[in-house]
């Protein structure tokens, strides 16, 4: 089992974070450090390490954060624009915290997905 992480503490609601949604399954948030005007954490609340830690009994959160993805995006008004959903995989991917997460990006033209 992966050690528990801060967003274990979000989740609980320990620590302080701008929750904008939270259900039985997903806890949503504003990242702290915005990488474009709209820039939102989306997690499951069970401690899933990494992508590759996923299993099917993981399936309906996961499936729930895209889903929530897409009501938050209409919330924020960059779904008709567009808007990036990413979730980094461990260091080679760019993971920083070892709980799944996904960033759901928006708010101006994001630009090609990967730079050189």
């Amino acid at each position: 089992m992966a050690e528990e992480t801060i967003f274990s503490k979000i989740i609980r609601r320990e620590i302080p974070a701008d929750i904008v949604y939270q259900d039985e399954l997903v806890t949503a948030f504003r990242d702290i450090a915005p990488q474009a005007p709209t820039h939102l954490l989306i997690i499951p609340n069970v401690l899933i390490a990494t992508a590759n830690d996923a299993s099917e009994a993981h399936e309906q959160a996961l499936g729930r954060m895209i889903t929530v993805a897409g009501k938050i995006a209409k919330e924020e008004g960059i779904a008709e624009d567009g808007y990036r959903l990413i979730i980094n995989c461990n260091r080679h991917g760019g993971q920083e915290v070892y709980h799944i997460h996904m960033h759901l990006v928006g708010g101006r033209p994001l630009g090609p997905m990967l730079s050189h």
